[in-house]
């Protein structure tokens, strides 16, 4: 891949670029510890677990050891995904779940977002210590010390996750501990206020002390629990015991001559490598904010999320069409749906979510795509020893003939998804864009951009859209041409724009790339919508 390099950058930044190790994150200090661990002989593995670790306590409405997590590892050219993604409960029988739930949609019963019911095993930590079993070189104490010292000290709250405290206070507001932990003098931290959690930080102490059994199945775990039960959920301590990560195998296609790697189902990465196929058959020309282009990516990603929605769960208890999604002969099939308007599709083969997402390249050339999440803001709204409790058991269905229906011990439908290059067999990048239904759309966007000679940090400075439901679909409307914007009103979207968007707590994701080029060299971008940055050295 060749890309260009224009004095005058199209975003706020230009691409980072170091000989020898890179972090890059939605935060500076989770960037830094990361690269920190880098320089002190770690690997990829050692700084994605030190850096996760500090996410946790500057970002703690995203993320946390309450929650989930994926990675793509690439080790000595040997590529693996890891699912640390947690299971329902053993008692989270479906019938049941349907009496207790009192939210409904159109006079059928949903699982709630909030209190203890969409509760599932949080997987984060396990997969932390699973991917320092297999990669790792440090100590899980040791590569915990930076997050139990920032959450003891404090930490200034960012602009942007400010903004984000403030937009979802009002879930955690009437929850006694979580507005303890995360309320301080009963609202929102505002941006350069400094942000404490000595609860997260005993409990960061506690693992450090006695491991991750501390979690699962010890006094930590007891104390989860005990939360969960009290605001009406099933999980119970031999649920946390009982759960383990998998090493699975990564899926991936091919666009414009680069292979997109991506974490199999339960997540959502399918979506992505389907949405890549058909966009290849239609042919996108252009720059980012051309009409054709644009009317085009976004009809590949209706398409692809038709699919998705209607198939994607836990291949450990239904049968999902992967093989058939990421068809190159299925793309040319569906494609024939696409025309010069904007429509709905049926599938034929998620709004809400906060994740954070790192990539690392250790001086080796190794590497790992990191994403680790709670859902929605401060997940279920419940806190357990200063960190959320993810509310998952959201995304599961309680249709009785829905693939993705709630099933004791079934890992859900899951957003989180990193991602990889290779060309010509040689590894190229580690990245991801986090961000809900906004990841495979992301994913799209940036790959398209990166394929069409964008550098790292120019292919995430580009405008995005995002698909929302229908013919809905938000646009960054300030960067984009006011024809253009008419143009695909014209086509029958019905465009969202960026300001009304934005208002509502609308994003466009925040992503992260690190690149390493032919000679070693590394290549950094950092999405200019987030607080974060590339490091390297």
């Amino acid at each position: 891949m060749e890309f260009e390099y224009p004095w005058e950058f199209a975003g706020r930044r230009s691409a980072v670029m170091a000989p020898n190790g890179m972090v890059a994150t939605s935060h500076p200090l989770a960037a830094r510890t990361g690269t920190r661990v880098l320089e002190e002989g770690g690997t990829a593995a050692d700084a994605a677990v030190a850096t996760a670790a500090v996410l946790n306590v500057v970002e703690p409405h995203m993320t946390g050891i309450g929650g989930d997590a994926f990675a793509l590892t690439q080790f000595n050219g040997e590529y693996r995904a890891l699912n640390a993604s947690g299971r329902t409960p053993a008692e989270a029988d479906l019938e049941s779940y349907r009496e207790r739930t009192d939210v409904e949609e159109d006079g059928e019963p949903v699982m709630p977002a909030e209190g203890g019911l969409p509760v599932t095993v949080p997987g984060a930590l396990d997969g932390w210590v699973t991917l320092l079993d297999a990669h790792g070189t440090f100590d899980l104490a040791d590569l915990l010390e930076p997050a139990i010292e920032y959450a003891e000290d404090g930490v200034p709250v960012s602009e942007y996750v400010a903004r984000q405290w403030t937009t979802a206070q009002e879930r955690i507001a009437g929850v006694e501990e979580s507005a303890r932990t995360f309320l301080p003098d009963d609202r929102a931290p505002e941006p350069g206020e400094r942000f404490s959690n000595p609860a997260f930080a005993e409990s960061l102490e506690w693992i450090a002390r006695d491991g991750p059994e501390a979690l699962y199945g010890g006094g930590l775990g007891e104390r989860v629990v005990e939360v969960v039960q009290d605001h009406g959920g099933t999980l119970t301590l031999s649920d946390m015991e009982a759960h383990e990560s998998t090493w699975e195998e990564p899926i991936s296609t091919e666009y414009g001559g680069i292979e997109v790697l991506e974490h199999p189902p339960n997540g959502q990465g399918i979506v992505a490598l389907e949405a890549l196929n058909l966009a290849a058959e239609l042919g996108i020309e252009g720059d980012p904010t051309d009409e054709q282009r644009l009317h085009r990516l976004i009809e590949a990603t209706k398409l692809a999320f038709a699919d998705g929605y209607a198939h994607v769960s836990d291949p450990e208890h239904v049968d999902v069409p992967t093989e058939t999604m990421r068809s190159k002969d299925y793309a040319r099939e569906r494609v024939n749906e696409i025309g010069t308007g904007a429509r709905t599709y049926d599938a034929k083969a998620g709004e809400h979510a906060n994740t954070v997402y790192l990539s690392i390249v250790d001086p080796q050339g190794n590497a790992v795509s990191f994403i680790n999440s709670i859902y929605m803001s401060f997940g279920s709204g419940l806190t357990a020893g200063g960190f959320a409790l993810q509310n998952r058991g959201h995304s599961f269905s309680l249709d009785p003939d829905h693939p993705n229906r709630l099933v004791p011990g079934k890992r859900p439908f899951h957003t989180i998804i990193p991602a990889m290059l290779r060309e010509d067999g040689e590894f190229r990048a580690s990245w991801g864009v986090m961000g809900g239904s906004m990841q495979p759309q992301g994913h799209l966007q940036v790959a398209a951009n990166m394929a069409a000679g964008l550098n790292p940090q120019a292919a995430l400075d580009a405008p995005r859209f995002r698909w929302l439901d229908g013919t809905r679909v938000a646009l960054e409307t300030s960067r984009m041409p006011d024809e253009v914007v008419e143009g695909l009103r014209e086509r029958g979207h019905e465009v969202v724009e960026e300001a009304a968007f934005f208002d509502e707590g609308g994003h466009w994701g925040g992503g992260q790339i690190v690149y390493r080029d032919d000679d070693g060299t590394l290549i950094g971008g950092s999405d200019p919508r987030k607080d974060g940055q590339a490091v390297g050295f």
